[in-house]
């Protein structure tokens, strides 16, 4: 019998925690834990928290970064994997569909009988369309499969609105270093930029709540070799896109998560999301300067 093994969470007893609520003492695991002014409570004692005249929302169950305890901690996620499906059913019978959404910095002239006009030509919403488009089911399947298995226990410790800005920064982060890097009629699409900020803000969670940091780091190591060195020489793999948004995903992730409880806590995450944008938004507006 081992005697060393942590305790189950209440709520998931499967699920060993070395963490407990600051007011019950009971073992919670990271998707139960809400930051506290000291330490961290479980959602029972939140809600039986006596009130205090503020908004109802003051003390509604929070998540590790601050946002809400939501009813479905996955709503965001299963949104997003049910866009990049539709889309990509959309774009099947469509080739036409697939040519206005994908990523493509310079015009493309006469592509399919008629002409694309790229970034360049100011088609900027191509940054973050090309994000939700796929044209082969391996590449979606592998993509949002991706989305669920890192996606999901992320959005229950970040919320779904700091989740959501994880996700969309991170596609356009990746879609910047590419527009920035890659030859500008070379069409790139796929949610892996996305995917891959998910992971950085991973390494960023792991490292808040002091989880063993191996797994995670060997899982990014993985993921970093599979880029450079693919499977099959007949896979292209964009490792501008994956590179860009696991560094955009980790630098936003740093700024959701390492800022203690406090009253500024929320000005400091907001403020690295528009920072982080208006970094994105400068590489883009020096290379659209460049082709043009």
């Amino acid at each position: 019998m081992d005697t060393d093994r942590l305790p189950g969470c209440y709520r998931h007893p499967d699920r060993d925690t070395g963490i407990s609520c600051t007011r019950c003492e009971r073992p919670i695991c990271p998707e139960c834990m809400i930051s506290a002014s000291v330490g961290f409570q479980c959602p029972e004692c939140v809600r039986a928290g006596s009130g205090t005249g503020h908004h109802p929302t003051a003390n509604a169950p929070r998540t590790v970064a601050g946002g809400v305890v939501a009813a479905d901690p996955h709503l965001v996620t299963k949104i997003l994997i049910g866009i990049n499906v539709l889309v990509f059913l959309a774009a099947l019978p469509s080739p036409a569909l697939a040519d206005q959404l994908v990523l493509i910095g310079g015009r493309y002239a006469e592509y399919l009988g008629g002409s694309v006009h790229g970034v360049a030509s100011g088609e900027y919403y191509r940054l973050l369309t090309s994000v939700f488009l796929h044209v082969q089911w391996w590449h979606i399947v592998g993509n949002m499969i991706g989305l669920w298995v890192i996606g999901g226990p992320l959005e229950a410790a970040l919320g779904r609105v700091r989740y959501l800005a994880v996700f969309l920064l991170s596609g356009l982060g990746g879609s910047a270093l590419v527009y920035l890097l890659s030859e500008p009629y070379v069409r790139t699409l796929g949610a892996s930029g996305a995917v891959f900020g998910l992971l950085g803000a991973t390494v960023v969670l792991a490292k808040r709540l002091r989880y063993e940091m191996r797994p995670v780091i060997v899982m990014v190591v993985l993921m970093l070799v599979l880029t450079f060195v693919p499977l099959t020489g007949a896979l292209t793999v964009s490792w501008q896109a994956h590179v860009g948004g696991l560094v955009t995903g980790a630098l936003v992730g740093l700024g959701m998560l390492m800022p203690p409880a406090g009253r500024h806590r929320a000005l400091v995450q907001w403020g690295t999301c528009a920072m982080v944008f208006l970094l994105a938004a400068m590489v883009i507006l020096l290379r659209t300067a460049e082709l043009t």
